[in-house]
């Protein structure tokens, strides 16, 4: 089996999901796209576009668009998963009876589970125990999904515990205008690309009041440090924060005007609550339910976390953002290098 005759199945046709079908599309392989909603099968297939989630981007006829789960993941050679991750472990159960023990599975979602703390992976390993754990990977990165679709040159990272396994994943995935580095460190990938989220509702807060660009880099650089001390304490790599899935998505989710958590960031500053701003939304914004894994993992574990702690009790506790700054400028003096 060659990489190009690979089958493969997406599931998940939300803006990221559909953006890596295309991606895959392109690269030359033929796939299904589950997506829950009719509506979006029905426009990929009447005009061969996600006007839902990804208005603009002409999707190649090999990207098959589907609402049959079984369809999607039977006999495939990859999943590709790309669901909100409060969805993961119900779709993750429904996929199980079809699922091949040789199917290599590659999550692309980003978050914590509320109830168990665990990362996507972790969720995919209890809901498909046949799935060997060393084919189980994680795709992570600063990426935005419309910028994929409009075939920017973009850098990301692929993280699991078989070396063959990711690189397999990674000559799947790469591309002139998408590249792929390997890592071995799926934990470190996920806590970033889970938390990044977090800090950049607080960064939107700060762009919401108009606070400065100081504050701003002291957030990315507070929130860095952080997420590599709950990452650390759950068994990651230190230096996996200083690459892709670390610093560089933190970067993009903080300052990019595509960022929805940073959106929600900005409004809640604005004066609006947390309920009118989802309402408002149809898609996404992770960083909301992660703050409170993150939050209640963080206290679970006995790890400092300011900056996260705040953003729960400005979206929970109605907190003002303005006593949070304060707060996080008036605690005891610390060094800076001390996890």
């Amino acid at each position: 089996m060659t990489e190009k005759t690979m089958s493969i199945g997406v599931v998940g046709g939300g803006s990221w999901g559909t953006a890596l079908a295309f991606l895959l599309a392109e690269n030359g392989f033929d796939l299904d796209l589950w997506m829950f909603e009719e509506e979006v099968r029905d426009h990929i297939l009447a005009e061969r576009e996600n006007k839902v989630f990804l208005p603009g981007a002409k999707l190649p006829e090999s990207i098959t668009p589907t609402c049959d789960l079984k369809q999607a993941v039977s006999g495939k050679d990859l999943v590709l998963v790309v669901v909100p991750s409060h969805h993961m472990r119900n779709i993750a159960s429904e996929m199980a009876p079809y699922m091949d023990a040789k199917t290599i599975v590659v999550t692309a979602s980003k978050g914590i589970e509320n109830k168990t703390h665990l990362t996507m992976t972790g969720v995919l390993a209890e809901c498909l125990p046949q799935i060997p754990p060393g084919q189980i990977t994680v795709l992570s990165g600063p990426s935005f999904a419309k910028e994929v679709a409009a075939r920017v040159p973009t850098v990301v990272a692929v993280a699991g515990k078989d070396l063959a396994v990711t690189q397999k994943v990674q000559a799947v995935f790469a591309s002139s205008v998408f590249r792929v580095y390997i890592n071995s460190d799926p934990i470190g990938v996920e806590v970033g690309g889970a938390m990044k989220n977090v800090i950049a509702i607080a960064a939107g807060m700060c762009d919401g009041m108009d606070a400065g660009l100081n504050p701003r880099a002291a957030l990315i650089t507070r929130g860095l440090a952080e997420m590599t001390r709950l990452g650390v304490t759950l068994g990651a790599e230190p230096l996996t924060f200083s690459g892709l899935a670390g610093v560089g998505d933190l970067i993009l989710t903080c300052t990019g005007s595509l960022s929805r958590n940073h959106t929600v960031g900005m409004k809640i500053a604005q004066g609006k609550s947390l309920d009118e701003i989802l309402d408002e939304m149809r898609m996404v914004a992770e960083g909301v339910k992660t703050t409170r894994s993150v939050y209640n993992l963080s206290h679970k574990l006995g790890v400092e976390l300011p900056i996260c702690n705040e953003v729960y009790h400005i979206l929970f506790d109605g907190r003002n953002p303005v006593e949070s700054i304060n707060r996080l400028m008036t605690r005891d003096l610390k060094h800076e290098m001390v996890l």
